[in-house]
C-alpha cells in the first residue's frame, strides 16, 4: 500500500497534468447567463472608499433610489427648460391674456 502525502492547501504542483479530451466547452455558459453573473472592476481610488462589496451594493442602491425620485419629481413638475412644457406654457399663456386685458382698460 503506497503511503498518502498530504500536501496543504498553499503548496502548488510544480505541474498538473490535465485531460482535454474531457472537457466541456461553455459548461457552465447557460448557468451564467440564467443567474446573471455581473463583475465589476473599480478604480483603487473608488474601492479605497467602500469596506466591503455590501458597501458598494448600497451606495448604489442608495444612488438609484435616489435618481428614482428625481425623475417622478421632475416628471410631476415637467420640464423647467423654456416654454417647452405645459406647464410653462400655460404660465406664459395667462400673463399674455393679463397684460391684454390691461391694455384694454
Amino acid at each position: 500500500m503506497k503511503a498518502r502525502t498530504t500536501m496543504s492547501s498553499e503548496d502548488m504542483r510544480a505541474e498538473y497534468d490535465f485531460d482535454y479530451s474531457k472537457a466541456v466547452r461553455g459548461k457552465y455558459y447557460r448557468r451564467l447567463l440564467k443567474e446573471g453573473a455581473n463583475v465589476v472592476v473599480l478604480d483603487p481610488d473608488v474601492a479605497k472608499a467602500f469596506r466591503s462589496s455590501a458597501a458598494v451594493n448600497e451606495a448604489l442602491r442608495s444612488l438609484l433610489r435616489m435618481s428614482e425620485a428625481t425623475r417622478r419629481l421632475r416628471a410631476r413638475l415637467g420640464n423647467r427648460e423654456g416654454d417647452k412644457s405645459g406647464r410653462d406654457r400655460g404660465i406664459a399663456a395667462g400673463r399674455r391674456l393679463r397684460s391684454r386685458k390691461r391694455g384694454m382698460r
